[in-house]
């Protein structure tokens, strides 16, 4: 699933630039890239990106010299797949420009931008620059042209709410190396297609609908991530999810009866999960099995070690010892 696309230490110095430039110049979408570091003497220029297929989807993960990358009428005439596209630094800063706007976007922050206008991405930053960027064909979005077009070159903020979930996801699932099967790759580019919509339909006036499923796959995302992002506290339960959510209890459940599983044991499921990855950690042999507890939302010492002999077949200080065992082996 994950391609070295483009390495340019591969290559001599003098001519990665220009190799670059051409592997930009022959892709799907045609662009250029000119070099922009203002340095007299300026390191060498470097290029690495790695390519994510998940059918339909492309994400790209983009490390760079700053450098300045366009898209020009010429090029849309040479080719144009009419894909959607949605960017993001991880490190440094991008300047996005298309349809008479211009975005500068920090961490996390967010811009689309459309392979059927011209357009430019200045990549800025004391060293290399890091990106992510997903495309998508614009005919599986279930929003019109119309509406999508007033987002083109505006920042979009990436660090709270449905953006950062989609920020997230995809930055995840850039650094993931982990090879995915035919259906897991098939559920993910559903997730990344339902994000990326729900992400353009929030930052928009008119809110055009997204079909029920689209917006009940997101939801499910959006409750996995809270769970995870509050298991140490012992309060976590279905009540305070629904209520996070703005959703009644009763729906809450509902959601989650395609799924084989109740909301209680999806969290009890994680905690468990935490917790035995932090008894795996040789970093975390000297913390004591009840701090581990609680910092997983366990209120009792006695309920935890309980859960994990179920769940995993032996307690968890019997894990620790194996794991740590192993692991010096």
């Amino acid at each position: 699933m994950h391609t070295t696309v483009f390495h340019s230490a591969d290559l001599p110095q003098t001519e990665r630039l220009a190799r670059f430039d051409d592997f930009l110049l022959h892709s799907d979408h045609p662009m250029r890239i000119t070099d922009t570091d203002p340095d007299p003497d300026p390191d060498p220029f470097q290029a690495t990106a790695r390519a994510i297929d998940l059918g339909p989807v492309n994400i790209v993960e983009l490390t760079c010299s700053p450098s300045l990358v366009r898209r020009t009428p010429a090029m849309i005439r040479q080719a144009d797949p009419e894909l959607c596209s949605v960017v993001f630094p991880r490190q440094g800063a991008l300047v996005v420009a298309q349809a008479g706007r211009e975005a500068l976007l920090g961490e996390r922050d967010l811009a689309l931008y459309d392979s059927s206008r011209p357009f430019s991405v200045r990549m800025t930053g004391r060293g290399p620059v890091t990106l992510v960027r997903a495309h998508v064909p614009r005919a599986l979005l279930p929003l019109s042209a119309r509406h999508t077009d007033r987002l083109l070159g505006t920042r979009l903020p990436g660090q709270e709410g449905v953006g950062a979930l989609l920020t997230h996801f995809l930055g995840d699932l850039a650094a993931d190396r982990v090879p995915r099967t035919g259906a897991d790759i098939d559920r993910l580019s559903t997730v990344t297609l339902d994000l990326l919509a729900a992400t353009l339909a929030h930052h928009l006036d008119t809110r055009p609908p997204l079909p029920d499923e689209s917006r009940r796959r997101t939801l499910l995302l959006s409750i996995e991530t809270f769970v995870r992002d509050h298991l140490s506290d012992p309060d976590l339960s279905p009540r305070a999810i629904a209520a996070a959510h703005h959703i009644s209890v009763s729906y809450l459940h509902r959601l989650f009866r395609s799924r084989d599983t109740t909301v209680t044991e999806l969290i009890r499921q994680r905690r468990l999960e935490r917790a035995r990855s932090a008894l795996t950690d040789p970093g975390l042999r000297d913390v004591p099995l009840h701090r581990i507890a609680a910092d997983c939302g366990f209120r009792e010492h006695a309920a935890f070690t309980r859960a994990f002999n179920t769940a995993y077949g032996m307690p968890p200080r019997d894990w620790r010892r194996q794991a740590l065992r192993a692991s010096r082996g």
